[in-house]
């Protein structure tokens, strides 16, 4: 079993289908969207954010892609930096998704294995920014170049589980509407 558990949040996207609001501000069921996203990783040692800076209730570790707005995958590189350990798991998450719980990281992490986990949800498709990965195996992986890369090419080289969603946990907020439909 690993012990040594890490969570990278990515969450410099720029809100445009929202008008370029505060995305992460957002409350949905009593919580702003990073919270929930906090709360599925309160057991990762370190949670990473990587977002531009910005005030949260408990100090946590920072990262910022370079340059700024560069991608998912730029993002990831950054803070992996953050992650102070070679032999443990870490979840690759984007902020949005508030029916992610600690529950579903748990299965997550259950099935990493040797090669990662990522959640499926109903109509089959990956979500490649809902996963759980050995930080060996992503640091191994990890392109030179990683400006406005799309991560799926590397996770999906990875050949990772896929886990099925339950319910609404791979759902994200990307619109108005999304907002209204998980409130």
């Amino acid at each position: 079993m690993v012990d040594e558990f890490a969570a990278v949040v990515l969450a410099g996207g720029s809100s445009r289908r929202l008008g370029g609001v505060d995305k992460l501000a957002l409350s949905t069921g009593g919580r702003t969207l990073l919270a929930h996203t906090a709360l599925a990783v309160r057991d990762a040692d370190p949670a990473v954010l990587v977002l531009p800076g910005r005030p949260v209730p408990v100090p946590v570790p920072w990262a910022r892609e370079d340059p700024p707005g560069s991608g998912p995958l730029a993002g990831l590189h950054a803070g992996l930096g953050e992650v102070p350990f070679e032999r443990g798991l870490v979840a690759v998450l984007a902020a949005d998704h508030p029916g992610l719980s600690a529950g579903t990281v748990a299965r997550l992490r259950a099935a990493a294995a040797e090669s990662g986990a990522v959640l499926v949800d109903a109509d089959g498709a990956v979500q490649w920014l809902l996963g759980v990965w050995p930080v060996a195996v992503l640091r191994a992986a990890m392109p030179e170049q990683v400006r406005d890369r799309p991560v799926r090419a590397l996770f999906g080289a990875l050949h990772p589980a896929h886990v099925p969603a339950v319910g609404a946990e791979a759902a994200d907020v990307d619109t108005p509407q999304d907002l209204h439909r998980l409130g």
